[in-house]
């Protein structure tokens, strides 16, 4: 297994994150199963797991503590996430101080830890003051119940402005960035990724396969028949309508880039997750497995490395800096310039 270090932090993790999403009412809901996958991959090597309490309602972290359990928890680099609504209080979500402190502490008590690596704010909430939320992170540094903190999803504007005040009011700094990055979608690029390099971040990308529009099971002629998970299917319905345009213009993408595979001597997956690490500022791609042969088919990538000539193919079917659905850039969940009142229309 490849590792690599994590930006400046000194520490270094694997190339392939797990990700625990998946494991729980998400996905695999058979908890037994679900230690297996975690156990079967550090046993490949992978030293980074990434989950979050949003992630079945916590379940998902009850799951990786339990797969720590016994040992194991010091050979892991341990991230979790809050920022999400947790549940129906107006309160247990978004980044105020309040809510952090409180997420922390039921992060560690269902990792059944007493610390976390990596936390990561899901989301900046647009509500609160940036200088709040990374106060209230640099106390939990202090505090020693969390080793380092990041963020997922920011624009390239939101990290500068969050390395400026960390700086100018003398608060620990997000040391992580995790935003989605695939060979169908490529906005991160254009300026976050070139950001992160220049502010020594870390970055773990999230979505390598696209929802598994790159696993191959999406081609030509096929029915667009969406996740296996049910709960995904209901909550990604439009990243899976076949009559939307911009759907059908991934499906000539995944499609394209399926041929490419074959004509490499390599599968799809293979070819999306080498492209996923292979960008100089991405510290590792988180995989989602829900069986443990998703599990076994992402490890396989693990020692694929791209030509040039195949870099440049790829190029060819989604230029550098392009996403072919904008939706899947997911700025519509992380800011609202986009939005139709902050057009004026």
């Amino acid at each position: 297994m490849d590792y690599r270090p994590l930006g400046r932090t000194g520490v270094h993790v694997s190339r392939l994150c797990l990700g625990a999403m998946m494991l729980g009412a998400f996905g695999n809901t058979d908890h037994e199963d679900s230690v297996k996958i975690i156990h079967r991959a550090l046993d490949a090597g992978i030293n980074f797991v990434d989950t979050a309490d949003f992630y079945s309602a916590g379940e998902s972290e009850v799951i990786v503590g339990k797969a720590l359990a016994g040992g194991r928890r010091d050979k892991v680099v341990l991230a979790t996430k809050a920022g999400l609504p947790f549940g129906e209080d107006v309160n247990q979500r978004g980044t105020s101080r309040r809510w952090l402190t409180e997420a922390v502490e039921g992060s560690l008590r269902r990792l059944g830890t007493d610390r976390i690596d990596l936390f990561q704010v899901h989301r900046l909430d647009p509500g609160v003051d940036i200088d709040e939320t990374l106060g209230a992170l640099s106390d939990l540094v202090h505090a020693g119940k969390i080793r380092m903190f990041g963020a997922s999803t920011v624009p390239a504007s939101g990290i500068v402005e969050a390395q400026w005040t960390a700086d100018r009011r003398g608060r620990e700094r997000f040391r992580t960035e995790q935003p989605p990055y695939n060979l169908l979608t490529r906005a991160v690029e254009y300026d976050v990724l070139p950001t992160c390099e220049r502010h020594g971040m870390g970055v773990l990308t999230y979505s390598p396969l696209a929802g598994g529009w790159l696993t191959g099971a999406y081609r030509k002629g096929r029915e667009v028949a969406g996740p296996g998970s049910e709960v995904r299917r209901s909550r990604f319905a439009a990243m899976y309508d076949a009559n939307s345009t911009a759907n059908a213009a991934k499906l000539e993408a995944a499609d394209a880039f399926a041929t490419l595979a074959e004509e490499a001597g390599l599968t799809l997956i293979q070819l999306a997750l080498a492209f996923a690490t292979r960008h100089p500022a991405v510290t590792s791609a988180i995989v989602g497995p829900r069986t443990m042969d998703h599990l076994d088919s992402y490890l396989t990538a693990e020692d694929v490395h791209l030509t040039d000539d195949v870099l440049d193919r790829i190029d060819e079917i989604v230029p550098p800096g392009h996403t072919v659905n904008v939706a899947d850039n997911m700025w519509n969940s992380a800011t609202t310039a986009l939005e139709p009142g902050s057009r004026r229309r």
